[in-house]
């Protein structure tokens, strides 16, 4: 199989492992003797929403949030379409409606809860005293300034209505079952969509710390509430959590182990390096150029024919006016690294088909790749400089595009060693 091929094979299983229909009908909860309410945020949540009634016996009414683009059919369960990463009126507007939804529950009933990743940006819903436009201005400087999901979450929790376990208490007493698609580094739920459902165990002042360590101007109204309130989300252990499980139900585990398997039918050795992986793009990139290099030269930690594995959640310090998210990011770093290295390819993408805010996944990576530019006058490290990733592989016709792929844990990347490499 071309190394192309079967990276992309490799991609395909990740996405596939991940795919609501395969993994949400094992977990659904039993029928309650009350009524049963669907609700949830996410890239996911019109996929997760089509498999919760395709499979539920009984009957139910709900609503999910999801990013535009990202909706299926749904016949009971209403599918609303909001903004990502930015969040906007869509989403605040859906927010409300799931509190409002879940608000004078009994014992009896079941709130079944479609988290995965996207969900913090798509439920937005202003603490009191804030704005959307207060929310908006200090998510565009997180994602810009190379704070980690869990940081960004941290963050969002404090100022929101229905985040960091407030939508579970919202619904108490009704049991609360949440089912989570993992696409953050650890597999916390409590940062999955900023944990609506899970205690959080940060402060407002763990926001505030955040915030200055990143140097983020934050409007006034964000900094007067996170010094002056006393409100604090719930916290581990806090007795009105008692009837709320949250479930994993995918996780870049998982995915990384079927991307691993495509590799093995092929008669290539494949080598998980980690699940979790964080850092900016571009120093993520060199330590993976660096293993693939021993591998190719010494056959250490693996004998080529191999290929390296990794998931989590690299981030971009953005300081150019290119376009391209981290995975484009990433790959274009390893071009650098490798300098057309022989018989080393790779592939990096996100794993629900948009990599950042582009139209494309990722892009896949050949030894030729940085002398294809550059006989069309693209110079890979001004374009690197210029955080302008997605500009280099369009140009030399490399950019993976899927669409949305209606899942989503995290990003993946491939690093394929071929056994004729000499260094």
């Amino acid at each position: 199989m071309p190394p192309a091929d079967l990276l992309k094979a490799m991609f395909a299983a990740a996405v596939d492992a991940a795919a609501p229909a395969h993994c949400v009908p094992p977990h659904l909860p039993e029928r309650p003797q009350g009524r049963t309410i669907v609700i949830g945020a996410g890239k996911a949540g019109g996929a997760m929403a089509k498999a919760v009634e395709d499979h539920w016996q009984g009957p139910l009414t709900g609503l999910v949030v999801t990013r535009y683009g990202h909706r299926l059919p749904t016949s009971k369960i209403e599918v609303i379409e909001a903004g990502h990463p930015v969040p906007d009126a869509a989403g605040r507007e859906a927010a409300e409606r799931i509190l409002e939804l879940v608000r004078g529950l009994t014992p009896d009933d079941l709130v079944l809860c479609l988290i995965s990743g996207g969900g913090s940006a798509l439920l937005s819903l202003p603490a009191p005293g804030l704005t959307l436009a207060d929310k908006q201005a200090v998510s565009k400087a997180l994602l810009k300034s190379g704070a980690t999901i869990g940081e960004m979450n941290a963050v969002r929790k404090h100022l929101s209505a229905i985040k960091g376990g407030r939508l579970a208490l919202a619904a108490a007493p009704a049991r609360v079952v949440a089912l989570m698609i993992s696409d953050v580094p650890g597999d916390d739920p409590s940062v999955i969509a900023s944990g609506p459902t899970v205690a959080d165990p940060s402060s407002n002042a763990d926001a505030l710390a955040i915030l200055a360590k990143y140097g983020i101007d934050a409007p006034a109204p964000v900094l007067q509430r996170l010094r002056a309130s006393e409100e604090e989300t719930p916290k581990p252990g806090d007795p009105r959590l008692a009837r709320v499980e949250n479930i994993m139900i995918a996780t870049p585990q998982a995915s990384l182990e079927a991307a691993a398997a495509i590799a093995l039918l092929a008669g290539i050795a494949p080598m998980i390096l980690a699940n979790s992986i964080e850092g900016e793009s571009r120093d993520v990139a060199l330590v993976h150029a660096a293993i693939a290099r021993q591998c190719a030269s010494f056959g250490q930690p693996a004998q080529a024919p191999c290929v390296l594995i990794s998931g989590g959640e690299t981030t971009v310090t953005v300081r150019g006016q290119g376009r391209g998210g981290r995975n484009a990011e990433f790959l274009l770093a390893l071009a650098i690294a490798l300098d057309g290295h022989p018989g080393i390819y790779g592939l990096a993408a996100d794993t629900d088909g948009i990599d950042g805010t582009e139209d494309n996944a990722g892009a896949l990576l050949a030894p030729d790749s940085l002398a294809r530019a550059a006989a069309l006058g693209v110079n890979a490290k001004a374009r690197l400089a210029n955080n302008d990733g997605y500009g280099f592989f369009e140009a030399i016709g490399d950019l993976l595009i899927t669409g949305p792929t209606l899942t989503n844990v995290n990003d993946f990347r491939a690093v394929l060693i071929e056994r004729q490499t000499k260094i």
